[in-house]
């Protein structure tokens, strides 16, 4: 209540954006298809998120512009990120949804450095923090 949203706006897209991405990238790889893939649902997120080294090679992935230090689910997290943003994720299942929010939530609390480039990244006008906005609030507190 108290915050403005101009400075909850810059937090906002990256969480959703983030969360899509993440959530797809380690819990389920995007398939071009009409649901993005169960295949890494079972994956541990946890488990990444505690391991820099991978962490951080995901990350550099998704900020590159080429797939060179992609690894092949890298590469597919990578191609779905723009749809599930545009789309709100409506790709993606329950679990999937649940992982990114989880990915999110981690990146934006505990590793803001990763988060605020991802952000840049994939939403450089700012347009997906509007959007996702209360769920970016809801995420974040």
């Amino acid at each position: 209540m108290g915050t403005s949203l101009d400075s909850q706006s810059s937090t906002l897209p990256t969480i959703t954006m983030q969360k899509c991405t993440l959530a797809l990238l380690l819990a389920c790889l995007v398939a071009a298809a009409a649901a993005y893939t169960t295949k890494y649902d079972n994956i541990d997120l946890d488990d990444i998120l505690r391991n820099d080294r991978l962490l951080k090679k995901y990350h550099e992935c998704l900020l590159s512009d080429s797939d060179a230090s992609c690894t092949p689910d890298g590469k597919e997290l990578k191609a779905a990120v723009p749809d599930a943003l545009t789309n709100n994720c409506a790709k993606c299942n329950e679990k999937q949804k649940a992982g990114a929010e989880k990915v999110i939530r981690f990146l934006i609390k505990e590793k803001p450095d990763l988060w605020t480039p991802l952000e840049n990244k994939y939403d450089p006008t700012g347009t997906y923090r509007q959007q996702y906005g209360d769920e970016l609030k809801r995420v974040s507190a």
